[in-house]
């Protein structure tokens, strides 16, 4: 399987980066940020103005309207799906992570309902902490936020392979939805390959490599260059890499992936701020930030055509929504 690095070295399909943006997540809270999209109206407002700022895919969560709450239930995400899909032609891709603590029926029901183009499946079962984040905080808006990001202390994110297998084959050979394979640790690639290997998947697959949250790889720069060193020789030249960085470590982590030949992600799901101790005001905020960042090192941003045909989506007139 090993590769001689053409997959995603700069000039392959152009020289093109794909711009994720991951509108509102499950983990950052109201209290957090007076920034963060929690109305159907935020969200599609939010997600519109990022694709028009250069996002071809659009990563989406929902959220209780009056809580700010994480929620999948399907009526939520069609308040903004179809508004979305009126207003921009960007790719959805629909979380099945959902929210800490849910079911594996709660969190697979927006894409059954949606049957997006891509969705995000997580690869490996995992302690994922976000109790941290409590102790920054004073005030709280709502009474459920510290509980929420305490209880993950004594949480395991689980992702059986029997969990991921069932999402495959409901998600991806039920609705012809492709993923976005989010890998929190080198073990997770492995995870990816036996499912490869067992005949579930077909290329090419996008890799999201997740640095920063705690039970995860840690937010070093090594760690991405190590990571895409056992990609490629895993999968060769039959995977697209991405990369995220939590936090403050957001954009060099999307730098050195682009340099890297890869992809990016963005957004208020997995940063709140635009710059040391300062807020974002918008996930388009982020997006033009990293956009001007790409093409002062000479890179072109995908068009969501273009992001179509690198990952050979089905295309957006077969969507549920």
């Amino acid at each position: 399987m090993a590769s001689d690095g053409s997959a995603n070295a700069p000039g392959t399909e152009g020289g093109k980066v794909i711009i994720t943006c991951a509108v509102t997540g499950a983990i950052h809270t109201p209290s957090m940020s007076p920034h963060l999209p929690v109305t159907a109206d935020e969200i599609a407002s939010s997600a519109i103005e990022a694709a028009e700022a250069g996002a071809a895919i659009l990563h989406l969560h929902a959220r209780d309207p009056e809580t700010g709450q994480p929620r999948q239930d399907p009526d939520l995400f069609m308040r903004f799906l179809p508004r979305i899909r009126q207003a921009t032609d960007a790719v959805v891709n629909i979380t099945t992570g959902g929210g800490l603590g849910m079911t594996l029926e709660e969190r697979l029901a927006p894409a059954h309902a949606a049957r997006p183009e891509v969705a995000s499946l997580n690869m490996g079962s995992m302690n994922f902490s976000v109790a941290q984040l409590a102790a920054r905080q004073d005030r709280w808006q709502h009474d459920w936020e510290r509980p929420y990001l305490e209880s993950t202390w004594d949480l395991i994110y689980p992702n059986t392979f029997a969990m991921i297998e069932r999402v495959i084959r409901e998600i991806g050979h039920g609705h012809g939805t492709r993923f976005e394979f989010e890998c929190y640790d080198i073990g997770h690639l492995y995870n990816l390959r036996q499912m490869i290997d067992r005949g579930l998947l077909e290329p090419p697959f996008l890799i999201q490599g997740i640095f920063g949250i705690s039970g995860g790889m840690g937010a070093d720069l090594e760690n991405l260059i190590h990571f895409k060193a056992m990609a490629d020789k895993l999968f060769g030249a039959d995977y697209r890499l991405s990369a995220l960085g939590v936090g403050r470590f957001q954009m060099r982590f999307l730098t050195l992936s682009a340099l890297l030949g890869g992809h990016v992600r963005v957004g208020l799901e997995d940063s709140l701020y635009i710059g040391r101790r300062k807020l974002a005001t918008s996930n388009a905020e982020q997006v033009g930030k990293i956009r001007r960042i790409l093409e002062e090192l000479g890179l072109e941003i995908a068009t969501p055509a273009e992001a179509r045909h690198m990952l050979a989506l089905k295309g957006g007139d077969r969507v549920g929504f």
